[in-house]
């Protein structure tokens, strides 16, 4: 079983920035995304990364303002969110991925983002 740990969370004025980590306790998959969840709306898609290319995806909401980033030795992802506006606020996820569109095996806990105006 992989257990996905998200960090570094916290309240940010908008404007302001913070850097998301997800450690994999091990790796046995070929994608992490990254999820947000605001108070009652759905899931959304935010950024993907690829394990094995160069290969990334971002929402066409933070296109520019967030990066996607990993460290294949410590099997951690990272999401660089910079220009955080209210609207960001909600708890992000990361998720990993076996094979790309296959559906996500694995899911963090979740950490809250809070960005004030």
């Amino acid at each position: 079983q992989v257990q996905l740990v998200e960090s570094g969370g916290g309240l940010v004025q908008a404007g302001g920035s913070l850097k998301l980590s997800c450690a994999a306790s091990r790796r046995t998959f070929s994608t992490m995304d990254w999820f947000r969840q605001a108070p009652g709306k759905e899931r959304e898609f935010v950024a993907s990364i690829s394990w094995s290319d160069t290969s990334s995806y971002y929402a066409d909401s933070v296109k520019g303002r967030f990066t996607i980033s990993r460290d294949n030795a410590k099997n951690t992802v990272y999401l660089q969110m910079n220009s955080l506006k209210p609207e960001d606020t909600a708890v992000y996820y990361c998720a990993a991925a076996k094979i790309r569109g296959s559906g996500y095996d694995y899911w963090g806990q979740g950490t809250q983002v809070t960005v004030s105006s």
